[in-house]
């Protein structure tokens, strides 16, 4: 099979997996602006560097082959599928030709089993040896790792890519057993905690290491003399995971209690959810229909209020609404609405903590807020300077010349007011993470 028909069905065999995600860029091809590069091609995702930089990843499978039968996976040994396999100098060629013509920064490599578990997991580590060895290659490069696979190869994954990831798939041990029967939620676990110990390990022996030439450390060699000794590098960028989001019955309550489990135990830098996707000839145990997106929108708001605003997994979901997000406002707002007692909160007087807890401030702005109060009394003006949005912020705070009053008196009359009808074709009415 040519190579062009190749990554046709392996770059759109790859598209299922959220891990890599686009981070937004604008379209950009040089047929149009005479240019060189294009963000455009198959296979083209974005993703984000450890210092927050986008870069443009070629995204593909090794193989569409697999000898497993996880019911909510096209690619599954039982799916009628048209099945396709590059080598690994093919992969390595790609790579280096997409690169040269400024296509890509870096590669996205993931792969369906063959033969085994170890097996597939050497033709992906050699894919990353190569570009790094042989071919010099100094991009970013994310390797999908597979959880059965021996720890020598994940620490050979290790030393060449950048960031790793394993994929949780579903949230519950039950879930995963129903519909990935050959996968196992504690090998995933064991793997992962693998992982987690040979990138904090890899930094620890970062900032321990000793300045080559001091008299504690070996003569090193004179060319070496005065320079500090580089620490064997692994998976710099960390490690991130990805569930699937409603082909088991498991609701949001349980999918964010998993990913706080991997937060706190794992140290994953990213939990990505994916809504199922309907797939052709499915288990009659799958849904006919793929859940609202705004349920993994809902999700993605609800993931940074944990990271980042301090919350617990219980105050974000509802008790009264069987552990599901709210699908009309974002949880953030949810929760200030369910708990009126802990409003207004004073912008001149409250702490971080409880500032982070107003809806319409996010992380930056409450930074902001903290900065400009040394300065003077704020008022209803320099709070709209942050561009804040006014009309979910006024309701639950308090300034020098602003009160709401009684406006949390009735926080159902707050709530229609806050919650529009979204507008037709408008998929996320209030897309601010606030």
């Amino acid at each position: 099979m040519e190579t062009i028909r190749k990554l046709a069905i392996l770059a759109d065999a790859a598209k299922y997996d959220a891990s890599c995600a686009s981070s937004g860029a604008g379209k950009r091809d040089s047929r149009a602006s005479g240019g060189i590069g294009s963000t455009e091609g198959m296979g083209i995702c974005h993703s984000y560097t450890p210092d927050g930089r986008c870069v443009s990843l070629l995204k593909i499978l090794l193989t569409n082959f697999c000898i497993y039968d996880c019911a909510y996976c096209v690619n599954r040994v039982s799916s009628n599928v048209q099945r396709a396999r590059f080598s690994v100098e093919e992969v390595v060629a790609l790579t280096m030709d997409f690169y040269k013509r400024n296509y890509i920064e870096g590669l996205f490599l993931s792969s369906g089993i063959i033969r085994n578990a170890d097996y597939t997991m050497e033709q992906m580590v050699e894919v990353a040896r190569v570009l790094r060895e042989e071919r010099r290659f100094s991009g970013y490069i994310h390797l999908k790792t597979i959880p059965e696979a021996s720890p020598e190869l994940l620490a050979l994954a290790g030393r060449h890519a950048d960031r790793l990831s394993i994929n949780i798939e579903l949230p519950t041990e039950a879930g995963l057993a129903s519909f990935a029967p050959e996968k196992s939620l504690p090998s995933i676990r064991g793997a992962m905690g693998e992982l987690r110990w040979r990138i904090e390990e890899a930094k620890e022996a970062g900032k321990a290491q000793p300045v080559a030439g001091a008299a504690s450390a070996p003569v090193p060699a004179p060319s070496a003399r005065g320079r500090r000794a580089r620490a064997p590098r692994f998976a710099p960028a960390g490690q991130s995971t990805q569930m699937i989001v409603g082909a088991d019955g498991a609701s949001d309550q349980q999918i964010l209690g998993a990913a706080d489990n991997l937060y706190g135990n794992y140290r994953m830098r990213r939990v990505y959810y994916s809504a199922f996707s309907p797939i052709p000839d499915a288990s009659k145990a799958l849904p006919l229909q793929a859940p609202p997106l705004a349920r993994e929108h809902r999700l993605y708001q609800a993931d940074w209020l944990l990271r980042f605003y301090g919350y617990g997994v219980d105050e974000i979901t509802s008790t009264t609404q069987g552990g599901m997000l709210d699908l009309d406002i974002d949880p953030k707002m949810a929760w200030a609405i369910r708990h009126p007692e802990r409003f207004p909160v004073d912008l001149n007087l409250a702490p971080k903590e409880l500032l982070l807890r107003v809806p319409g401030l996010g992380v930056r702005n409450v930074k902001r807020v903290l900065m400009a109060r040394r300065h003077g009394r704020l008022r209803v003006a320099d709070v709209a300077r942050l561009r804040a949005p006014m009309s979910k912020l006024l309701p639950f705070v308090q300034l020098a010349d602003h009160h709401p009053h009684r406006a949390l008196d009735d926080p159902a009359a707050l709530r229609a007011r806050l919650a529009p009808p979204p507008q037709q074709g408008s998929l996320f009415p209030d897309t601010a993470a606030h």
